[in-house]
């Protein structure tokens, strides 16, 4: 199959196209740029994608959205990282649409959706939670969920917490802890729904060689709090976790995204994949940081 991929270079895209080659599709880079520039693909800002750049593609993977966790959240970040996942899906999604032969579309989401939701199990039926992250993935979700409206098979990803050493959240935290001073965020009771590079990929790949839509968590089948996850870490690592970090010095160095991003609970499960019968390589937070952190996908 001919697959399309944004954000191909980012962490998640990167080891999409390597698994994809691998198992013989080929894969479209679809690449941002000014029009003039052979190898741009569109350039979302002006509205415009080069004619013919999805001629013969069976699926699109949409990763593409600025790293909400870069840089503090002012008011100017937020319409950033809104306008980056909003504007973008749907110029695809009308531009996909209008083909005649339209491509599966799977678009990524991420289980901020869901808030801060203390120790509730949450699956893909759960309703949406409150605070800028639910918000901007309900309405990066609605672009997306137009598709469907106009005959797309859609494919909707909640992506927890990606674990790799090579990019995401996990290298920042290695620091402190090989220093011997990591620690806990606030109480570490939130609970905190992660995944691996490897099984991020494989459940990309398991939706789309299964022709699978609808919406998905993305998660190990066993979320753990953040208290867990730190002893993990340090275990992994031969360090001790001994220095929680309250939580106004998190809020002093983040401002409010501290809240969303580390202090938030959202204990979420992965129903849907698991009816669909997949299997995660890493279900247990303990093989799955060594497997980050051995490299994975």
């Amino acid at each position: 199959m001919r697959v399309a991929i944004t954000g191909s270079s980012g962490l998640i895209g990167t080891a999409v196209r390597s698994k994809l080659e691998a198992d013989g599709h080929e894969v479209v880079p679809v690449v941002r740029g000014a029009p003039d520039k052979p190898e741009s693909v569109w350039e979302p800002g002006s509205g415009w994608i080069r004619p013919g750049a999805f001629d013969g593609v069976g699926a699109v993977v949409h990763l593409a959205g600025e790293s909400i966790g870069e840089g503090r959240w002012s008011a100017a970040r937020r319409k950033v990282l809104l306008d980056s996942r909003v504007g973008p899906t749907r110029l695809l999604v009308s531009h996909l649409a209008a083909l005649p032969d339209p491509p599966a579309l799977i678009c990524a989401s991420a289980v901020g959706y869901y808030g801060n939701r203390g120790d509730g199990i949450l699956d893909e039926q759960s309703a949406p939670g409150s605070g800028f992250l639910a918000d901007i993935t309900a309405a990066w979700e609605e672009a997306a969920n137009a598709g469907r409206a106009a005959g797309l098979r859609t494919s909707i990803l909640r992506f927890g917490v990606v674990l790799s050493r090579k990019g995401g959240a996990l290298p920042r935290m290695l620091l402190p802890f090989r220093l011997g001073v990591g620690g806990t965020l606030g109480r570490g009771r939130q609970w905190m729904s992660w995944v691996t590079l490897e099984d991020a990929v494989r459940a990309i790949c398991h939706v789309l060689n299964g022709n699978l839509d609808g919406t998905f968590n993305v998660t190990a089948p066993q979320p753990v709090t953040n208290g867990e996850f730190t002893r993990a870490l340090a275990r992994a690592l031969h360090r001790p976790a001994l220095f929680p970090v309250p939580p106004f010095a998190l809020r002093l160095l983040l401002g409010g995204s501290a809240d969303e991003l580390l202090l938030a609970s959202q204990r979420v499960t992965p129903s849907r994949l698991a009816e669909g019968g997949f299997q995660f390589q890493h279900g247990e937070i303990s093989s799955g940081i060594v497997a980050a952190l051995k490299g994975g996908s």
